[in-house]
Formats: structure tokens, C-alpha cells, sequence
């Protein structure tokens, strides 16, 4: 499948401090990637390389098989870029914040309805921005990212602090963008977006990746226990090694039905998260 990001080695230092330290991967079209990470991991920095905003000291970077080191205006407009600290102008309406980027670009006055539909905010054109709640503010930033059409969208905690409706809302508008074929770059502190989302991602700490694969590979990797959790009729929870040895007990206890459940315990990507870097993610 086509590549539409590429790193090989990237190494960045600021200082005497290594904040990347070879990174190396591959995204392809239409997938959704997710890079995680705790604070510090490195993220922010490797972000702004892959678009062209920061130069690598060594290694190299591709984004649709441009470099980014190279880049040009056209080609910033092939992809979008929603982060936290890409600020909104609080004093326009939600119309004029398009149009200030529509004129930039040189784009039609009807994407930006056509975005603003998108994201669900059609009838607030015309709202003052400070007015927003913050998972409409979210909807603005995204609005802005698909108002260009982009092949590749980058999204740097596009549902932090929002409410589990408004965030499953975000997360079907990013599901409908995969499935015309654009490629997405998620980074997410959140663990079950990342499950949910996500077909390949890298876990980062400390500047180098320690972690990558699908979140179901990635999970299965690390489920070291690997036991059954059973709950019988009379509410009495057993746990057994999942293994052969196990079948002979399993098998009678569905016979002489006494199982209402049967559950295996493979970790989830938090746990796993936890295990690898020992650091919550801060939200």
C-alpha cells in the first residue's frame, strides 16, 4: 500500500538534551495512525518535523513522498493540522474564522459551509467564537483542517476534555474521513480512543519509540498472565490459567451448568502503557 509518511532515523536535539533519537516508521494511506506518548515523550517535536515546521538534525522525513524539509505553500495545503495551540480568533464568528484561512489559501467561500456542515456547527456561523463551548471550539479547529480537503490530517488531542457524546461524535466525522481515504496522524492521551481508532500505532518515551503494531497486537504482546475469569450462576467469580490443563475444569462447569460468564484477561493498551513507561498520561 502507499506510504503517505515516512521517518528513517530521525534524530532531534536541543542542546545536550536528545529529545528524538532515531525514530522510524511508516503510515499508510487511508489508515488512521495514533502516537502516544507521556508528556516530554517527544510528540510535539516529531509532529512539527513531519509538517515542516522544525528541521531534524539527522535522518529523514517524508509526508505524501515530499520532504518535509522542502515543502512548499502548495504542498502545506495537500494536509491539515488541528493543534491545541493553534488558536481561534475569539472576536469573529465562527464564519469569518474560515475566511480568514479560505483567503489564505485561496479557497471558495462555499467550503466553508461545506466544512462547518461537516462538523455539525451548520447554523452557528454567524455564533462569536468566545461564545463556543469547548466541544464546538473543537468542531471550529477541525472545520478549519477539512475546509482545505486535505490527503494527510494531523490531530493533536482533537477530544481532550470533552464529554464522551461529543467526543464519539468527533470520532465518527475522523472514521468517515478514513473511509474516503484520508490518511490521519492521531496523537491521543486517551487509551481507548487510541483502541477504538487506531490500526497501527507507536508508543514514545523519552524520545525513542519502545512500542508499535496494532493495538490488538501490541496488547496480546504483553498479556503475561493469560487466565480465564469465570462467573458462575451464584455470583462467585474463579480465575484459571488459560491453558490446556485448564479445559477439563471449564468443560465441567458448563456441563453441570454452573457458568453465566467466561472472560479472558488480556491487558488492555492503558495497562500495557503503565507497564511500559511506568507514567500516567496527563490529560
Amino acid at each position: 500500500m502507499e506510504m503517505m509518511i515516512s521517518a528513517n532515523n530521525i534524530v532531534k536535539s536541543f542542546g545536550n538534551k536528545k529529545v528524538l533519537d532515531e525514530i522510524s516508521f511508516h503510515v499508510r494511506k487511508g489508515h488512521i495512525f495514533g502516537l502516544l506518548g507521556p508528556s516530554g515523550a517527544g510528540k510535539t517535536t516529531l509532529i512539527k518535523i513531519l509538517t515542516g515546521q522544525l528541521k531534524q538534525d539527522f535522518g529523514t522525513a517524508e509526508i505524501n513522498g515530499l520532504d518535509t524539509n522542502k515543502l512548499t505553500g502548495e504542498d502545506h495545503k495537500k494536509f491539515g493540522i488541528m493543534m491545541d495551540n493553534f488558536g481561534i480568533y475569539e472576536r469573529l464568528n465562527c464564519y469569518e474564522n474560515l475566511k480568514v484561512f479560505a483567503d489564505i489559501y485561496g479557497i471558495k467561500k462555499n467550503c466553508i459551509f461545506n466544512a462547518l456542515k461537516k462538523v455539525g456547527l451548520a447554523g452557528a456561523e454567524k455564533t462569536t467564537a468566545s461564545k463556543l463551548s469547548k466541544g464546538m471550539t473543537s468542531r471550529l479547529r477541525l472545520a478549519r483542517v477539512f475546509m482545505i480537503n486535505p490527503d494527510i490530517i494531523f490531530l493533536d488531542e482533537p477530544t481532550s476534555g470533552l464529554d464522551p457524546a461529543t467526543a464519539d461524535e468527533i470520532h465518527k466525522i475522523m472514521l468517515a474521513e478514513k473511509e474516503k481515504g484520508k490518511t490521519i496522524f492521531l496523537t491521543t492521551h486517551t487509551m481507548s480512543e487510541a483502541e477504538k481508532l487506531c490500526n497501527n500505532i507507536i508508543i514514545m518515551d523519552d524520545g525513542k519509540i519502545i512500542e508499535h503494531g496494532s493495538p490488538e497486537e501490541i496488547c496480546r504482546r504483553y498479556n503475561h498472565q493469560r487466565m480465564l475469569k469465570i462467573h458462575l450462576i451464584d455470583g462467585t467469580d474463579i480465575q484459571l490459567p488459560h491453558n490446556e490443563n485448564t479445559a477439563d475444569k471449564v468443560a465441567e462447569l458448563i456441563r453441570n451448568g454452573h457458568v453465566e460468564t467466561i472472560h479472558t484477561t488480556e491487558p488492555n493498551l492503558e495497562t500495557v502503557f503503565m507497564e511500559l513507561t511506568g507514567k500516567e498520561l496527563a490529560i
